[in-house]
């Protein structure tokens, strides 16, 4: 049997893993036939053969298989034995604990051959309810103007969520969590949002987009650093855009540019939303909107606004 867990939650796909690899640690104390394998560090070869091989304890082995979308040539293989490993009693788990390409030949293979889920980012409503669980699993208590200035602060990164709850857990020390701790423990993700703004202009929501920024800019945000991070993200989308379109691969992608891989991970599907040459003019005008505020053309804000605009 095969099982396919991925999407850009790797947090919620982190915890489905590790529920599977606990429950069979439950059942076989020893965890010898339990065997983690990366496709980028073995051939397929060497994974078919394990899988096929049974235990000479006629234990049911558990392999977990990560990073099959970052080496094209094992892609290839997997493919011509996908049907054959349904046939086996050994348990396979293809993990990938990023966002990938569903228009892939194996990936869409994988979602109708095997068993899947898909773990996509919370929206902020459901957010809400993962951290009211959370604080409940933490044995804390959180008002509802914390609950709501907390996830505002951290955006659906749960792994940092998670982190945050445990933060407020240890400083209320049983007592319920009030938005001042909120405000005094937890710092705000301004990336969260500028990812947020990029989002908005590349679907043409100009009016969302200068909410976001102009909520930036209420809570005393300098014009010109929410500038300086547009600019930081379009480059990395300029980056990745020009990588993509030669064909790179997402591990390619994460060596040739020297981009950390969560970036890579968030940018990555990011810049389909743009031409090649709508991110080459984007990142110029961001280049004359800074040069304009700093020889004093323009002030600040209404650069900011007149950018926007002209997207």
């Amino acid at each position: 049997m095969t099982l396919f867990l991925y999407g850009a939650d790797s947090y919620r796909s982190k915890e489905k893993l590790d529920e599977i690899t606990g429950h069979y640690k439950k059942i076989h104390k020893s965890a010898l036939n339990l065997i983690y394998l990366d496709a980028t560090k073995t051939s397929f070869f060497d994974f078919y053969h394990r899988v096929k091989t049974y235990s000479m304890f006629a234990e049911t082995k558990l392999v977990i298989l990560k990073n099959v979308f970052s080496n094209k040539k094992f892609q290839e293989d997997f493919l011509e034995k996908v049907k054959s490993l349904e046939k086996v009693k050994n348990v396979v788990v293809i993990y990938e604990n990023s966002e990938i390409d569903q228009r892939l030949k194996l990936c869409k293979t994988l979602t109708k051959e095997c068993k899947s889920q898909e773990f996509v980012l919370l929206d902020t409503k459901n957010v809400k309810i993962w951290a009211v669980k959370e604080f409940k699993k933490n044995k804390a208590r959180i008002n509802s103007d914390a609950l709501d200035a907390l996830v505002a602060h951290v955006g659906n990164d749960l792994w940092r969520l998670s982190n945050e709850i445990k933060k407020l857990r240890d400083f209320r020390a049983g007592a319920v969590i009030k938005k001042e701790d909120v405000q005094l423990l937890v710092t705000p993700n301004i990336e969260t949002d500028i990812f947020k703004t990029i989002d908005a202009l590349a679907q043409k929501n100009k009016k969302q987009a200068m909410a976001l920024l102009q909520k930036h800019i209420d809570n005393g945000d300098n014009p010109l650093y929410l500038l300086s991070m547009i600019g930081y993200q379009f480059r990395n989308l300029l980056v990745v855009k020009e990588l993509a379109e030669k064909g790179l691969m997402y591990a390619s992608i994460v060596k040739k540019s020297g981009l950390h891989p969560f970036v890579v991970k968030k940018t990555y599907f990011q810049c389909r939303q743009f031409t090649f040459e709508e991110l080459k003019n984007i990142y110029r005008n961001i280049f004359k909107t800074d040069s304009d505020i700093k020889v004093g053309n323009i002030k600040a804000e209404t650069a900011l606004d007149l950018f926007v605009s002209q997207i």
